[in-house]
């Protein structure tokens, strides 16, 4: 009879590392094992940052391996003996959060997608067409997806046809984005900078908030580890709801 073979860390880090393309970034970028871990994986958990309440929820969710996107205030002491911890910092913003985000784009109902803005010769956005709908009603579809936004800039169009979804927010950004008719430009946080950009062009802007996209990417995060291994329980630590 077939048996079903254990996971491992190597394994996860070794498909993740392939996921997000982590060759393309500086080596001091690229993530993967933070603390090594030798035990069979069942229980995967994900988080943003070492807050004080995710060492209990750890204990609490008996994992074996902890994706931790931002491990720098992480106290090793706290942390339960033979647990395994990787950490992708970078290569998840730039994969699962606002940003050239394939995924997502899926999620928005976005076609003829196309790249907007470059770093380092990696995508940072994307441009792409949506069905003909009002701004009002992207608006709602955008709450839904992320929750609600953190600053919204309507539209001087009343028919929004095509968005641009970026990780950054800059004035040649902006300009680059109505100057290929873009509607509406949706990103994590507003950069005042881009000010005079937004105005000048009449573009409309959503920002969804830093958090809330990085939750978003942990729920991608996790669909995408269990397409992979069925049988991987994963977990999500958000710390502002009781877990």
């Amino acid at each position: 009879m077939f048996k079903s073979h254990l996971i491992y860390l190597t394994d996860i880090v070794n498909f993740l590392n392939n996921f997000f393309n982590v060759e393309q970034f500086p080596t001091s970028e690229r993530g993967g094992i933070y603390l090594p871990s030798l035990n069979p994986v069942e229980r995967l958990g994900l988080a943003l940052e070492a807050k004080t309440g995710l060492y209990e929820w750890v204990r609490y969710q008996s994992l074996d391996i902890l994706f931790l996107h931002r491990p720098w205030n992480l106290e090793l002491k706290k942390v339960p003996a033979q647990l395994g911890i990787i950490s992708y910092h970078l290569p998840f913003d730039e994969n699962l959060t606002v940003g050239f985000n394939p995924r997502l784009a899926q999620v928005l109902q976005m076609s003829n997608l196309e790249v907007l803005g470059k770093k380092e010769n990696r995508a940072i956005g994307m441009i792409g067409n949506i069905q003909t709908q009002s701004f009002l009603e992207l608006c709602s579809f955008i709450t839904q997806t992320f929750g609600k936004p953190e600053q919204v800039l309507p539209s001087v169009n009343s028919d929004i046809k095509r968005i641009a979804v970026v990780g950054a927010m800059t004035d040649l950004l902006v300009r680059e984005a109505a100057k290929r008719g873009g509607d509406v430009y949706i990103t994590g946080q507003f950069r005042q900078p881009a000010k005079a950009a937004i105005q000048e062009t009449q573009i409309s802007v959503i920002t969804v908030g830093h958090r809330r996209s990085e939750l978003w990417g942990l729920r991608s995060l996790s669909e995408v580890l269990q397409e992979r291994w069925s049988r991987l329980e994963v977990f999500i630590y958000n710390d502002s709801e009781s877990t």
